[in-house]
């Protein structure tokens, strides 16, 4: 095979954007452009600050080995004419949407079919195309395109193709979100934007708390009373069953930090969540276990006992999940009711009445008969004896 085929079939991904031979030691910079370590370094030699790719400022002008493109490139190596064709055009493909997008030539209409090819592509998963979404940095691209762009069909297909990326890439680059001005942005996103942004948004809010690498960010929207003030709004509007679902899990998700609770509690999660409940029995496939968990979390809290007991419909909504017995959920309401209802019952002589008037008792002795879990029962017991001592003793007060 002579040199100038060889040139022809090294896929793009595998160039040096400096040299354009195939990378031998791939190197990434602070921008997120890879280069091969000789090339970059006599760059750098040279007195350049700038990434030659991107021409920003190096603000940091370390080089950092990228293993995963270099298994790439050894995997194409060793493969050789073995190596799936479907690879190379897969490569050069999305390096193609890729440039389609970040070109200032490309029509709104052409950006949007890029958008929507790169949709189909994630929905076909594969480790190889795995590994070329992270390394064309295809989620931090589409970040900033939402933060950049003002066309709200535009942000809405880029934001539903992030959504479907998230399983698929590295998280870091969500934490840009951090950053005021793409924060503030991201707030009038949900403030403003259509039903299915605002969804894809929630399911956004929900991956930070996945990964240790967007811990940080999890706190910041957790501690922001207009993203909390959003999400509740979408959690309440079940006859909307999939943004409701989605707000949902992203209190789901803020609430697994404890520094968030206090949060969230201010910012009415507590309505949100049995406002959610209440409804649910009329919704099919519901999270009404995940809002109990909610809710389990937020009791800890002194303002999150008086949340639910100052709430209209709040301990008899929760009274409501006691017999609801679930099978291969993360949460199982049945526990979780008996146990919020233990904490809050403990200290709150008005929460025993309103839960023995929803029927508690009747719900714990159905559910002491039925073929829940131990620590179920046992907790079913416990209340029981807690609401018979708080009466008998509450009588013997009156006399």
């Amino acid at each position: 095979m002579n040199e100038a085929r060889i040139e022809i079939t090294i896929p793009h991904l595998f160039r040096c954007p400096i040299s354009l031979d195939l990378l031998e030691d791939p190197v990434t910079l602070c921008t997120g452009q890879t280069y091969d370590r000789s090339s970059i370094e006599k760059w750098l030699s040279a007195g350049n600050l700038t990434c030659p790719v991107t021409m920003q400022k190096l603000h940091d002008p370390s080089i950092v080995p990228n293993h995963t493109l270099r298994h790439l490139i050894d995997q194409w190596l060793q493969l050789g004419h073995q190596f799936h064709p479907g690879n190379s055009a897969t490569i050069d493909y999305l390096t193609s949407l890729k440039h389609a997008l970040q070109s200032p030539d490309s029509s709104l209409d052409h950006k949007l079919q890029a958008l929507h090819q790169i949709q189909l592509l994630s929905d076909e998963y594969c480790s190889f195309k795995r590994s070329c979404f992270n390394q064309l940095s295809y989620l931090t691209l589409l970040l900033q395109l939402v933060f950049e762009t003002r066309s709200m069909e535009f942000t809405e297909l880029a934001l539903s193709c992030i959504v479907k990326l998230l399983p698929l890439v590295n998280l870091d680059p969500l934490n840009m979100i951090k950053d005021e001005s793409k924060l503030s942005t991201f707030v009038s996103l949900l403030e403003k934007g259509t039903t299915k942004t605002k969804t894809s948004l929630c399911h956004l809010i929900d991956s930070t708390a996945t990964s240790t690498q967007t811990q940080e960010l999890c706190h910041v929207l957790g501690n922001s009373r207009k993203v909390i003030e959003e999400i509740v709004r979408l959690a309440r509007e079940i006859q909307e069953e999939e943004s409701s679902k989605a707000g949902i899990k992203a209190m789901s998700a803020l609430c697994s930090l404890q520094s968030n609770r206090e949060s969230l509690v201010r910012g009415g999660a507590i309505d949100g969540v049995i406002a959610y409940m209440s409804g649910s029995d009329k919704l099919q496939k519901n999270l009404a276990p995940m809002a109990m968990g909610i809710i389990e979390k937020l009791v800890v809290l002194e303002s999150g006992k008086v949340g639910v007991v100052n709430h209209p419909s709040g301990i008899q909504t929760v009274v409501k999940m006691v017999f609801r017995v679930c099978n291969n959920q993360e949460y199982c309401c049945s526990e979780v009711a008996v146990g919020v209802l233990l904490v809050i019952c403990r200290d709150y002589g008005v929460a025993r009445e309103e839960a023995i008037g929803a029927g508690i008792l009747t719900q714990l002795l159905f559910l002491l008969q039925s073929q829940c879990g131990n620590k179920t029962k046992t907790k079913a017991r416990m209340l029981l004896k807690l609401l018979r001592s708080k009466w008998n003793q509450e009588s013997n007060n009156k006399l």
